[in-house]
């Protein structure tokens, strides 16, 4: 038994971050998913569930922990009196006029692009609404409001304080979908918190996880990085290994993007010797989670502004903090240089000017000559449920395996929407990021150069490389509530797994992986998958 590493567990410190109360949204309930625990050796078993039992339950319950830490009332109050629209958008003009209106006027500020829509946050909106309908044409006068209080949808995306605590009871083996994962998965997590979240795992798992940093933030943080796989000897001494790379947390304000990424690596190592399909995937390949990419960020959307969207990195301009990690690197980062600093997809005045971008992106290419390949890319961020392929900085131009890459995409959307019913949207980045109109880039609304996706397919042959939106639709937008965590968690666990499936060479429909009569898809939904394929 391995209890070194079960008493590590115990001795790990786990700051809990708790606020005042506050207003809570209506909102749909969701049925919550769950997660697994290994059903061998009850006695590492019962070890593992006391050690979490300590490291959660002992400070949950206790009060002056929960009030160790208050979140500070500006993260909402500096948006006092602010909405977010929805106006009718179809045609190019109709969006390149909004889009203009962010250029010249600080209080709006563009959320979500489509080819139907634009959503829109308006700061201090009695205020500044006549001012923004004054420059539409009247067909866009009435926008529909998908916030009405700002402050409220913001407050209510922190934790909360709980009346009775968490005991260790709650994390017994019998209930473990229920408890233990979702303790964690119950609310968003500060950035301390993921951390300890990650020792704790390669503490209960050592020989199937190892946690290292990447590089540091322009502030100095770690940026961290779990690797999961079922190496055999050869491979650990330094032999080649096919790697698959999950970020999340490139946009600060991107909470479900962070908390997706900690649901899929909890979920994955859990589930190792239980499900044949997670199994397989990790004996044949590495999976590389990085939670947080942007760490700076992100803490700030913690402490000071919970929409704060770009690292917290000086620029040129004095008062504009921080560049967008998603156009900041090195392919074709021109076509997205006429972003000023303190536009909110400024991509830094030269390629990997942003910290972090340049250390994801060195840390990769010293992968590269470690013996790992890279074979897939995931980058998750929200919202609007779409996938989205390369390129993302042209529609002028095609990637070679765009057939595939297409074919795997509807793939995806098709395993989300039988985990879930959600659809899920399949198009190339530069389409759906970006409200392209036709051939010609300079008919963009916004530039789509230096994008992550674009990097690690062409740079380091990741052929599978996606950007993938997760939920919503614009009811809450970036506010999503934390009940939509484990949800969201088990529709893009389905989508990991038929990914990984895929590349094992089963096309994403191994036997087994759409439960139906002795293992095949029911009649109907193998028809639908073929016809969607």
């Amino acid at each position: 038994m391995r209890l070194q590493p079960l008493a590590l567990a115990f001795s790990l410190a786990l700051p809990v971050d708790a606020a005042a109360t506050w207003v809570e949204p209506s909102h749909r309930d969701h049925q919550a998913g769950g997660l697994q625990l290994s059903n061998g050796y009850p006695i590492l078993r019962w070890l593992r569930d006391t050690a979490v039992g300590a490291f959660f339950g002992k400070r949950w319950r206790d009060d002056d922990d929960l009030d160790a830490y208050e979140t500070n009332p500006i993260v909402a109050t500096r948006h006092e009196g602010g909405i977010v629209l929805r106006f009718n958008a179809t045609t190019f003009e109709q969006r390149r006029i909004l889009t203009n209106i962010t250029r010249t006027f600080q209080a709006f500020d563009i959320w979500a692009i489509s080819h139907d829509y634009v959503d829109a946050r308006l700061w201090e909106a009695k205020k500044n609404l006549p001012h923004v309908l004054k420059r539409l044409p009247d067909s866009m006068k009435k926008p529909e409001i998908m916030i009405y209080d700002l402050p409220a949808a913001i407050w209510a995306t922190y934790p909360k304080k709980t009346s009775g605590g968490f005991s260790s009871s709650s994390l017994s083996v019998r209930t473990s979908r229920e408890g233990m994962g979702n303790l964690f998965f119950k609310d968003y997590q500060r950035l301390s918190v993921v951390t300890s979240w990650m020792r704790l795992l390669e503490a209960m798992f050592p020989s199937l996880t190892e946690m290292t940093s990447i590089g540091k933030s322009f502030e100095g943080r770690d940026i961290h990085a779990l690797r999961v796989g079922a190496r055999n000897e050869e491979e650990q001494e330094g032999g080649s290994r096919k790697t698959i790379l999950v970020t999340g947390g490139l946009h600060g304000r991107e909470w479900i993007s962070t908390s997706t990424v900690t649901y899929l690596m909890w979920s994955m190592v859990t589930a190792y010797d239980k499900d044949p399909m997670v199994t397989k995937l990790l004996d044949k390949f590495d999976i590389v989670f990085i939670p947080i990419l942007n760490p700076d960020g992100y803490e700030y959307t913690w402490q000071e502004d919970r929409l704060w969207r770009k690292s917290r990195q000086e620029t040129k301009v004095l008062f504009c903090f921080g560049m967008d990690l998603d156009h900041a690197f090195g392919y074709e980062w021109a076509t997205n240089n006429n972003a000023g600093a303190c536009s909110e997809n400024y991509g830094g005045d030269s390629p990997f000017h942003a910290v972090e971008a340049s250390a994801l992106a060195n840390w990769a290419r010293n992968q590269t000559q470690h013996g790992v390949k890279f074979v897939g890319f995931l980058d998750l961020h929200s919202y609007s449920q779409q996938i989205l392929f390369p390129y993302s900085y042209t529609c002028a131009a095609q990637p070679p395996n765009l057939e595939n890459l297409m074919e795997l995409g509807v793939g995806l959307a098709k395993a989300i929407r039988l985990s879930s019913g959600e659809a899920y949207t399949v198009t190339s980045a530069c389409e759906g990021a970006t409200a392209y109109r036709g051939k010609d880039d300079n008919s963009r609304v916004e530039g789509g150069g230096g994008s992550a996706i674009d990097w690690f397919y062409h740079e380091l042959g990741a052929k599978y490389s996606y950007q993938i939106k997760l939920r919503d639709t614009g009811s809450y937008g970036f506010l999503v509530p934390a009940d939509h965590i484990v949800p969201t968690g088990e529709e893009v666990l389905n989508a990991l797994k038929y990914f990984g499936d895929f590349l094992l060479g089963n096309n994403g429909i191994e036997k087994g992986e759409f439960e139906g009569i002795e293992g095949n898809p029911p009649a109907d939904q193998w028809r639908d998958l073929k016809r969607r394929r």
